[in-house]
């Protein structure tokens, strides 16, 4: 495999034990929601900026005789203030902890799969930028490499609520689904789509969301620089039920920062 379409693969990969750094900013123009005489939401335009390292730990290193990958994801979001226009303010931290089996055989089969546990912890410093909800949750994570210049795969959690906030606040289940998917195309070009989840809340009319995203990214390999990617995507919301606020269209800029040599602090 080339050098290119491996940093692909590790840039797009989250079961990757290549340190790395994502950042991404979702530009939302057009959203879904109600008009009132006062506001009208759908005309407001909303943002989300992620924040998301990516934490390998090796053995002996690693807490279980297995590779364990650690992904926080912390977002300061823009979102529409109760008294019309929007306000931005930080959102929920989530967190999850899985350990890379050592079975099937990757080398032999191609699949890669990952469990452990997921949290969200109620970070956000207001009411409609969080869900006020402390959870926990299993998450999987699956990869297939099997097919030269293919990556394909998921990641699912599902985070359920135990503490709150304050006394108003619902009790979240929802599941949520990461597909993953890059191909190469030329050179230092591939395809990716990694941006989307889907949202499925097990509750009785609570929302169900599923976005689309597909985009290209480019690796840059710079003597004296750490190996990154810059990628754009753009995402559509393909199905939504009882979610009176929605993202209708955005706008996926982002760069991963990739730190090889951190892999010799944290395992081989």
């Amino acid at each position: 495999m080339a050098e290119e379409e491996k940093l692909e693969q590790d840039f797009t990969d989250p079961l990757t034990t290549l340190p790395q750094l994502i950042v991404r900013d979702s530009y939302t123009p057009a959203n879904y929601g109600p008009c009132t005489p006062l506001a009208c939401t759908r005309d407001y335009e909303t943002n989300q900026l992620i924040l998301r390292p990516l934490i390998p730990r090796v053995p002996p290193r690693s807490f279980l005789p297995f590779n364990q990958l650690i992904r926080p994801t912390l977002t300061l979001v823009t979102v529409p203030s109760s008294r019309g226009g929007t306000r931005t303010e930080f959102g929920d931290l989530s967190i999850f902890d899985v350990a890379v089996l050592p079975w099937p055989d990757r080398n032999k089969t191609g699949l890669l799969i990952g469990i452990g546990p997921t949290f969200v912890f109620p970070t956000a410093t207001s009411r409609s930028a969080g869900q006020g909800a402390w959870q926990a949750g299993p998450a999987l994570g699956a990869i297939y490499t099997g097919i030269p210049g293919l990556l394909v795969g998921f990641i699912a959690q599902n985070p359920i609520s135990f503490a709150y906030t304050s006394p108003n606040r619902p009790p979240q289940n929802t599941f949520l689904l990461q597909p993953i998917f890059a191909l190469h195309l030329w050179e230092k070009w591939y395809l990716r789509s990694a941006e989307a989840t889907w949202t499925l809340a097990w509750r009785r009319h609570s929302p169900t969301m599923l976005p689309l995203s597909i985009g290209i990214g480019r690796t840059l390999v710079r003597s004296g620089l750490p190996p990154m990617s810059l990628f754009v995507t753009g995402q559509w919301m393909a199905y939504r039920q009882y979610a009176p606020f929605a993202p209708q269209t955005t706008i996926n800029f982002g760069i991963t920062v990739a730190f090889p040599q951190l892999r010799s602090y944290w395992g081989r």
